[in-house]
């Protein structure tokens, strides 16, 4: 069945209940996890030049790496408290779908456990949705969580 079970992570709530059941699935299955959270990446003409000195790109780039790090440890440490091998990987890039799939591929995993928000009509078509992304551009199963 499934060996290794990607779980993107965005510190929400909702991504906590996918990454929740995603650790519960692999425990049950004897797989293991593979954590990821995305860092986007801001192009060079951001809006950088016209913010203070406190917030430009080196200060913003550390805050993004411990929230990363921070979110990436309650993977690691839910997993542990189960007995589920977890691997956990940031990555910076402008697009959050590509970055999971790129992760998903490179890492061998074999199903994506990830959370969707469930917008619907014109906020869903507007805002969009990285998890449809995932699921229209990638070969590999996605479970989604709402």
């Amino acid at each position: 069945m499934y060996k290794n079970i990607l779980l993107p992570t965005d510190g929400s709530a909702l991504s906590d209940v996918a990454t929740d059941n995603g650790l519960k699935f692999a425990k049950a299955i004897g797989a293991k996890v593979t954590g990821i959270y995305v860092m986007l990446e801001r192009a060079p003409e951001s809006f950088e030049d016209y913010a203070p000195v406190e917030v430009k790109a080196p200060k913003l780039d550390e805050i993004a790496k411990q929230e990363a790090d921070k979110y990436l440890k309650v993977i690691a440490d839910k997993a542990r408290a189960l007995g589920v091998p977890c691997e956990t990987y940031s990555m910076k890039h402008a697009s959050p779908h590509q970055a999971i799939i790129t992760m998903a591929t490179q890492t061998g995993c074999d199903l994506i456990v990830m959370a969707s928000h469930g917008r619907k009509g014109i906020t869903g078509e507007l805002v969009g949705s990285e998890t449809a992304r995932v699921i229209t551009g990638c070969k590999i199963p996605v479970l989604v969580y709402r």
